[in-house]
């Protein structure tokens, strides 16, 4: 017997997978808008270079997420958008598999965090790999097999048994344990984007980018990445520092679902979107300016797979370092500027 979907659901292919399950449910429920619009919306573009003890390093180029103090991206969204949206999260395997199944039997599609490791249609070469702040959209059930559909990145709908899934929503593995963490939607009173909540959106980034509280962060958090990067190999054994090498170049480029360029391509399609929505050719600009930044990001990624390969990493090391220091200052003036744009100051 074969697993049907939700009547109504349209598997999508999509670019990250927090947006792109998003995605999934806005236009499951009616409500058409693109991924780039979402991420823009949930102020979701920013920078992090993170590195403690027992872990690798980490460069990322996603902001807002939920946390103490912090609505995260897809609350932000829901509120820009009128739609009503919960998290929920337990360490209750059973009772996480109640409320999935409530739902999908109701016939409504469930967008749930889980640790990808898990998930058997992922093939990581032979190799664990494991990253626990992975987003899916569960879209159809079966009870006679136990197996649940899965909506991912790609258009193909994935089977995935019950048992394979409760692991993954499970996972323990740090630093993003998902803890059986579901979203639940309410569209009554949703509506479009107003310019004033777009350009709220628009300053959230820019203040991140320009004002971090902490140096890891935005801009600085740049300079600080290419400070910290020359001195990899003398932090971690050689099996590490290739590993960080491969995993931030898929960090960057569209394999780890940023769409390419650290997300500074979506970003730069957002703000052409919202030229249009707001009427100003500035945002265009802007835009393009920011899919610029992507092309250097870009070239970030191809040297740190460089590095992952070559015997002569160090020499590979000067040069993204000297780069990341040039993408800083790219930064920094393409967020500014934005910034200005958004109060309205052309100066």
């Amino acid at each position: 017997m074969s697993v049907e979907k939700i009547n109504g659901f349209t598997s999508l292919q999509t670019h990250h997978c927090i947006t792109g399950s998003l995605r999934h449910i806005y236009e499951f429920n009616g409500y058409p808008i693109s991924e780039e619009m979402l991420l823009g919306l949930g102020s979701g573009v920013g920078f992090i270079y993170w590195h403690t003890a027992g872990s690798l390093p980490f460069l990322g180029g996603r902001s807002n997420l939920e946390r103490p103090g912090e609505e995260g991206l897809e609350k932000a969204i829901g509120r820009r958008t009128g739609v009503k949206v919960e998290s929920f999260h337990t360490e209750s395997a059973s009772k996480a598999e109640k409320a999935l199944l409530e739902m999908l039997q109701a016939n409504q599609p469930v967008m749930l965090i889980l640790d990808m490791g898990y998930l058997p249609y992922f093939d990581f070469g032979g190799r664990e790999y494991h990253f626990g702040y992975h987003a899916v959209v569960a879209c159809g059930y079966d009870a006679e097999t136990g197996q649940v559909l899965i909506a991912d990145r790609d258009t193909e709908i994935h089977p995935v048994p019950l048992q394979d899934l409760a692991k993954a929503r499970g996972s323990k593995y740090k630093p993003f344990p998902p803890h059986h963490r579901w979203y639940a939607f309410d569209f009554g009173q949703s509506h479009p984007p107003q310019p004033g909540e777009v350009r709220e959106a628009i300053r959230y980034c820019t203040r991140g980018m320009i004002e971090p509280p902490i140096s890891n962060l935005g801009v600085k958090g740049i300079h600080k990445a290419a400070q910290k990067v020359s001195v990899w190999p003398e932090l971690m054994s050689e099996t590490e520092f290739r590993e960080t090498c491969i995993n931030t170049a898929i960090m960057i480029d569209a394999r780890g679902g940023t769409g390419g360029g650290l997300f500074r391509y979506m970003y730069g399609r957002f703000l052409e979107e919202v030229a249009d929505l707001i009427s100003d050719e500035g945002f265009r600009q802007a835009g393009g300016r920011m899919q610029a930044v992507g092309d250097s990001w870009e070239s970030i990624a191809q040297l740190f797979e460089q590095a992952y390969h070559t015997d002569r990493a160090v020499e590979v090391l000067e040069k993204i370092c000297s780069l990341l220091h040039h993408i800083a200052i790219q930064e920094e003036e393409v967020w500014k500027d934005l910034h200005r744009l958004v109060d309205g100051d052309r100066r």
